[in-house]
This record gives structure tokens, C-alpha cells and sequence, in this order.
């Protein structure tokens, strides 16, 4: 007997990245411990931009797109996961400015009709010589602009 998988909910914007919750994610109280949502997301992030070909492999001073820092997290937790397998992160832009952006994200079910938890952060594009403010490059920018999330 095979298990077949749920079938993908489309999403209106950004992107739906599949993450696996393990045993060992888990806190004591056998729910999804609150310091993982961030580094699922994490994750999350890292394999949509390593499919674009932007990705840190050690250099700093090649580290271009990657070479960036957290400004802000805020993340607000709406229901408890409470076991391990297949989840997702949903992702998207909410702004693309000249060095710094936001994105949005709901930590989900693997076919995104469950929200466990939505947060932003905010992230600044840094020179890696001088750790100031650069712009994002253009081709980063263009894939940015397919994951921008449009003004209701």
C-alpha cells in the first residue's frame, strides 16, 4: 500500500518550500521547539536561492547576494506542531528596497492550508570588505521581484 502525498495548494504569491520536522526538533512538552521555526525558515530561504545560483560557499568576498545580516525577526506562533514529517514554509517579499528587503513567511502543512506560525525579517545586503550597506545585484533582483508579494 503506498501513501500517496497531499496535494500542492497553490499559493497567490511567493513560494511553498517543503521542510521536514524531525523527533529531535521537538521540546520537552513534544511540541515544535520555538527557536526551530526561525531555522526551518532558514533553510527554507537557503534552498529557494541556491536554485538561483546564489549561495555562500566559504568566501565572504565572493559571497555577493549572501553576504547579508539580520536586522529585525518577528514571528508569531498560532498553533502548536505537535509531530514530526513533511511541513513547509511559505515564503514571499514584502519589500525589495536598493540593500535591504523584508520577507514575510507562514511555517505550514506540507500543502499549506494550516498556518503554525507567520513572521517577517528584515535582511541588509553588506559589502564584504567594509560590513556597510550594498545594493543587491540585479539578477538577485529579478528573481526578488517574482517573490514580491503585490499590495492588497
Amino acid at each position: 500500500m503506498t501513501v500517496e502525498s497531499p496535494p500542492a495548494t497553490v499559493v497567490s504569491h511567493g513560494r511553498l518550500v517543503p521542510v521536514a520536522v524531525h523527533f529531535d526538533d521537538l521540546d520537552a512538552l513534544g511540541m515544535l521547539h520555538n527557536a526551530r521555526y526561525p531555522l526551518l525558515v532558514e533553510r527554507a530561504w537557503t534552498e529557494l536561492w541556491q536554485e538561483h545560483g546564489i549561495r555562500f560557499d566559504g568566501d565572504w568576498a565572493t559571497a555577493g547576494d549572501a553576504c547579508n545580516v539580520v536586522k529585525e525577526l518577528l514571528i508569531s506562533y498560532e498553533a502548536p506542531v505537535t509531530r514530526s514529517g513533511p511541513y513547509a514554509v511559505h515564503l514571499w517579499l514584502d519589500r525589495l528596497g536598493t540593500t535591504g528587503l523584508t520577507y514575510g513567511f507562514r511555517f505550514c502543512s506540507a500543502d499549506g492550508t494550516t498556518t503554525y506560525a507567520t513572521g517577517t525579517r528584515v535582511l541588509v545586503r553588506l559589502d564584504a570588505g567594509t560590513l556597510r550597506p550594498a545594493p543587491w545585484s540585479d539578477a538577485f533582483r529579478t528573481v526578488g521581484r517574482t517573490l514580491l508579494r503585490s499590495a492588497d
